[in-house]
This record gives structure tokens, sequence and C-alpha cells, in this order.
């Protein structure tokens, strides 16, 4: 009898302690779960052992990227469903032996063993990243963790990003389809060129440049001398392209280089946008001494950065198992008020800050439906596992975005000189 869905159903509401929202169908072509709901698709016995090895998140998302689990119907609603069950649950080790001790738990688990089968747990997908978990943000496991991230090919960003080329959030003067993605990325890099008063002549640091979109922008829009660093290749062959094709050599630099190796300063203006992130708390304050060391006095920093809800324990950063394992190693996201803090500490005098949150969900939404739309070159380029990676990292964070669980926010700071004239304007904001 084909019974491996209501089973499987079963044991996973066992071991949740609530019912599932979605529909299950399994390898059996039995299905359980509500008749109206979308639908998670367990295409094989795999799929129960990667969850058995790994419970919670990681394993899901092994199963994910692997193609042992699918989804039918709005990938979307099916995530924002199960975020509470397993997405954000998570499970360590530790918890988990605790809870081997509840006889229900131990019921559960001997249920989806014998669904699993006797093979061995399958071995993770190879798009995982798997390194030790010390001498973090060093110069050599920054470069390791930004080449596996960046370094996927300059023509799969194409078909992800669209014509811009810019990897962060975009700002939005209106939501699709009156807004397009390609004017909503421009309006920001203006954005945060007009937050930086750039003028012709002045010198501006574009830390983690990417593919030189704000780099040429500064150059070519405001008539800025840019030196933009990064430390992918990949992209840093790109960028350089792109400034040759705008005539631009003479006014843009792009360097493959460490921001703690950058010593041709001062700069009149800094821009840090999306590069944060890649830092890491250990690093954070010498990331933005070194920022305000390169800056001239009176000259400005606009730092573009992810943030998290601040926990109880302040102590450490909780990093996402998935996110970490497959799409930005070695990534930590800090609360605003933290990152506020280091670069008060550093020495700069912070001015504005914006939050965008809502700008960014957009932004990813309309980055899954470009990789839908390119889906078939994507997967020739890429892989199909890599595309996996890519359509549930965005997809979940569009909705993190969208529930207030993460943020983004941008930080205008000023290095303010001794005689405390910022040279800001006495009124930079306008509200509607």
């Amino acid at each position: 009898m084909a019974d491996a869905a209501p089973r499987l159903k079963g044991n996973l509401e066992q071991l949740t302690g609530t019912p599932l929202p979605v529909r299950i169908r399994a390898w059996d072509g039995s299905q359980a779960g509500p008749p109206d709901a979308p639908t998670l698709v367990v295409r094989n016995r795999c799929a129960v052992r990667h969850l058995l090895r790994k419970p919670g998140e990681l394993g899901l998302a092994r199963a994910w990227v692997a193609g042992d689990v699918t989804v039918e119907g709005d990938l979307y609603t099916v995530l924002d469903r199960i975020a509470g069950h397993v997405w954000e649950r998570g499970e360590s080790d530790t918890r988990t032996l605790a809870r081997l001790r509840d006889p229900a738990f131990r019921s559960a688990v001997r249920g989806l063993l014998a669904l699993a089968g006797p093979p061995l747990p399958p071995a993770p997908p190879p798009e995982e990243v798997r390194r030790p978990r010390r001498g973090l943000h060093t110069r050599h496991s920054d470069r390791r963790a930004i080449s596996h991230h960046y370094d996927v090919g300059n023509d799969f960003y194409e078909i992800v990003l669209g014509p811009s080329m810019v990897y962060s959030c975009a700002y939005w003067p209106a939501p699709p389809p009156r807004g397009t993605l390609e004017q909503a990325q421009h309006d920001k890099l203006e954005l945060v060129s007009r937050k930086l008063a750039l003028k012709p002549g002045q010198r501006l640091l574009d830390v983690g440049c990417g593919w030189g979109s704000m780099a040429v922008h500064a150059a070519r829009d405001h008539g800025v001398d840019v030196v933009g660093i990064t430390l992918s290749r990949e992209q840093a062959a790109y960028a350089r392209k792109r400034v040759a094709d705008e005539g631009l050599t003479d006014r843009v630099e792009i360097r493959v280089q460490d921001y703690r190796d950058v010593a041709d300063g001062p700069y009149d203006a800094v821009s840090s946008i999306g590069m944060a992130e890649h830092v890491g708390s250990e690093r954070y304050l010498e990331y933005a001494t070194a920022l305000h060391r390169l800056l001239r006095p009176g000259g400005r920093l606009l730092n573009h950065q992810i943030a998290r809800r601040p926990h109880r324990d302040e102590t450490s950063y909780r990093v996402d198992d998935f996110i970490d394992a497959y799409v930005f190693p070695d990534g930590e996201l800090a609360p605003l008020g933290t990152t506020v803090s280091l670069l008060e500490r550093a020495g700069f005098e912070v001015r504005d800050v914006e939050s965008i949150r809502e700008h960014y969900a957009l932004t990813l939404r309309r980055w899954v439906a470009n990789l839908e739309a390119g889906r078939a070159r994507a997967e020739a380029l890429a892989g199909p596992g890599r595309v996996r990676v890519w359509e549930l990292y965005m997809a979940a964070s569009a909705l993190a975005f969208e529930r207030n669980r993460i943020g983004v926010n941008q930080v205008l700071a000023v290095r303010t000189p001794e005689s405390g004239a910022s040279a800001l304007p006495l009124r930079t904001r306008t509200w509607n």
C-alpha cells in the first residue's frame, strides 16, 4: 500500500509538535495534508535521509539543492508556511541528543528511519562549502569565501541581476510593474552619490565594488575619480571591461585588493554597499577604523548593510546554516545598533540612518523572476544545484525582509574634523 506521505507527515508533526501547513506527495505517489495547500514533493528516500542526518534547516536545504525535494505551487507560500516549523527552527546536535530522551521523539525518529531505508545517509551536495570553522576573516579565508559566492560566472549573474549588474538592494520610487529593476538600481546608485555629495575632482573609494556599477556611475555622472576594490577576480575583469567600454579608464581603477591593504588615502568619500556583511564581528571595528583612516577630515562614508534583529545574547552572532553553507560562507549579520556603535568607536559621526527594508524584498522578488525566466541557460552555466541554491536563498530572503526578520540600512557617517564643521546641510531629508 502506498502510504509514505501519511507516515512522513505524521512523523514530522510528531517531531515539531504542530500540524504541517502544506500537502506532502511522496515518492510512492501517496499524498497527505490539506488538499488546497501548496505541495511539498518528496521525490525519494534520500530526502528523509538528509533530514535524519541534519535535522532542521540544513537537512531540508540539502534535500532541496540535491533535487530530492521540490515544490508544486507558489514557492514563497511554501517557505512562508514552513518557516516556523523547520526553516527558522534549526536543530543543534546537542538539542537533538537531549530530545532523544522523549519517547514521542524517539518514536518519530524510528518512523523516519523506517521510511529512509537502510543505505547510509547521502553526502552533502557538492555546492555546499566544507571547511573548518576556524581562522575566520583572515585574508585567505575572506578570499576563499568571496570566490565561492561571486566567482560562479559573470554570465550567470547577468541572468539574475539584469543589465544593471548591481548586487544589492535597489531603491524603488514605485513598486513593480510601474518601476523597473534597472531604474530602481540606478536610483539607488544616485541616492548613494547624493548622500556622499560627490563632486567633480573628488576621490571615491568603493569597497566591495562588485561588477563596477557604482564606480562607473560615480565617474560618469558625477565626475569623480574612483578606486574600486574587490577580492573576486571575475568581478574585477568584468568591471574593468565596463570601465573601458564607457571610456573611463582615466577616471576609474579596479583593483583585486583587500580593504586592509588600501594605503593611498586620503579619499573624499567611501561607499561600502553590501560589503560589510562579509567583514565579521571580530573584524568590524578594524574595518571601520581602516575606512575612517582613509578619509580626509570632513569626508563621508555611506555604509549600506543588511542587519539582523537583536538577540538576547549579544555576545555571539547567529549564522544561518543554509546561508553559511551554500551562499555566504563566514558571512555575519549584526544588529543596526551594533554597527552604529562600532562606527562611532572608530571615530565616525553618524549623521543619518535610513531603513530600506521593503525595497530589498521587491529587489529579491525581481531577481527570482529573472532566474526563473532564464532558468535553462542558468542551469547550463552553473548547474541545476547552484540554480536551486539561488532560488531558495533569494525567495527565503525576500520573505525575511517582508516579515521584518532582517532589514537593510544606509548609514551616512562623517569623519568630522576637530573644528566640528561637518559640512552637511541643516536639512538632509524631505518626508512625503
